[in-house]
């Protein structure tokens, strides 16, 4: 991202005259979402997934604001995000999602971060290296009950319980991932907690780790020791069956640079794929899919796209989004009402990432991930 600065609590629709686009993100609304999931709805310690650069939304400015709140223990990717992370949360528990390999193995006791642990290779890699340099920080256990991605069979896992009955065993978390927890009648939500509560009573007195931000909603029985959540923290709906319970965490903006005339019958942006069919007033924006705003939410005349909210309404995306800029029909807004330099907003409370997102025929995690590369990017509440 381009670069940062707070946000006085009061302001509203930051703009810089410098850049296109400006994403605002609410770090009050982000501990929000985590207190709310962590006093109300979880029976175990709440943790916070803050990979892929917390969501996109930046992974130094959210830990340091989660670890204020009392967060204990982060999930990262990677070592190199664990390195950032560990920047900011000093005594935090922090897992790597990615595993453990040689090469970044001297990493690990540098920064006092554990591995999560996703095949019998890598964890006989892990043993070797703990015990070469008698190191005893501890590691997780990805078990795989369902997913069919990383983990551990349920097999070795039974197998390996027997390593618990040791002094220095090392396993400081028994972990699985929930493949279809946003669907809360899939048949294989089931068949995953089964399986994972039978094999955690293999490993008694191991903290264990479950549930995922949709996990939470689907009962105690997934909650264990420690949750994960990391969309419901940004403000993803966890549960896109019903109403988002969780706050909205950002805002998408850009720069109106010129409002023009189309006759009817003209074109608009590359590949002519939308037609005027009247007389149409263009607002056209300085914030394209270099910005995170997606091609796919094109409009075209076979196809209606995303939406802006201009002025207070929704006016809809027409003609292709291209790298730097997007066109948006005003027609319906009172002639005048638009003007050069106004802000049209693309994300925010008004226009939920989830709506975006399914304009784009994506998720919320992609468009989250992908916002503001080389936006003005402002913080509340930091």
């Amino acid at each position: 991202m381009a670069f940062a600065e707070p946000l006085p609590d009061s302001a509203s629709n930051a703009t810089d005259p410098e850049t296109g686009g400006t994403l605002t993100v609410d770090l009050d609304a982000i501990e929000a979402n985590w207190r709310t999931l962590s006093r109300e709805l979880l029976t175990a310690e709440c943790a916070a997934v803050v990979k892929a650069n917390a969501y996109g939304l930046g992974l130094e400015p959210v830990t340091t604001k989660l670890v204020k709140a009392g967060c204990k223990t982060f999930f990262v990717a990677d070592v190199a995000e664990a390195r950032r992370a560990r920047a900011r949360a000093r005594d935090a528990d922090i897992y790597v999602f990615g595993g453990f390999s040689p090469q970044a193995a001297g990493a690990f006791p540098e920064l006092n971060i554990r591995p999560v642990i996703n095949s019998t290779t890598e964890l006989a890699e892990w043993d070797a290296f703990v015990a070469a340099h008698n190191w005893r920080g501890g590691a997780a256990i990805h078990v795989d009950t369902g997913m069919n991605r990383l983990g551990i069979s349920p097999e070795e896992t039974a197998a390996l319980a027997l390593r618990v009955q040791s002094m220095n065993h090392g396993i400081t978390l028994l972990m699985s991932h929930l493949a279809c927890a946003d669907i809360p009648d899939h048949p294989l939500n089931a068949n995953q907690i089964r399986l994972f509560r039978e094999l955690r009573m293999l490993y008694h007195g191991i903290p264990a780790s479950l549930t995922n931000s949709s996990g939470i909603f689907l009962g105690d029985s997934t909650h264990h020791d420690i949750a994960r959540p990391g969309a419901a923290l940004y403000g993803i709906n966890p549960t896109p069956q019903r109403a988002n319970p969780m706050r909205n965490t950002v805002e998408l903006t850009g720069r109106i640079l010129q409002v023009r005339k189309v006759a009817q019958g003209e074109t608009v942006g590359y590949g002519a794929t939308w037609t005027a069919p009247r007389t149409t007033r263009i607002a056209v924006a300085s914030i394209g899919y270099a910005d995170g705003l997606m091609r796919s939410t094109s409009g075209s005349t076979r196809k209606p796209g995303g939406t802006a909210i201009v002025a207070a309404s929704r006016c809809p995306i027409v003609g292709l989004v291209s790298m730097d800029l997007v066109c948006i029909d005003t027609t319906n807004l009172a002639e005048g009402l638009v003007h050069r330099g106004d802000v049209a907003r693309f994300v925010g409370d008004d226009i939920p990432v989830d709506e975006v997102a399914a304009s784009a025929g994506t998720n919320a995690y992609e468009i989250l991930t992908r916002l503001g590369p080389r936006c003005h990017l402002v913080y509340r509440g930091s």
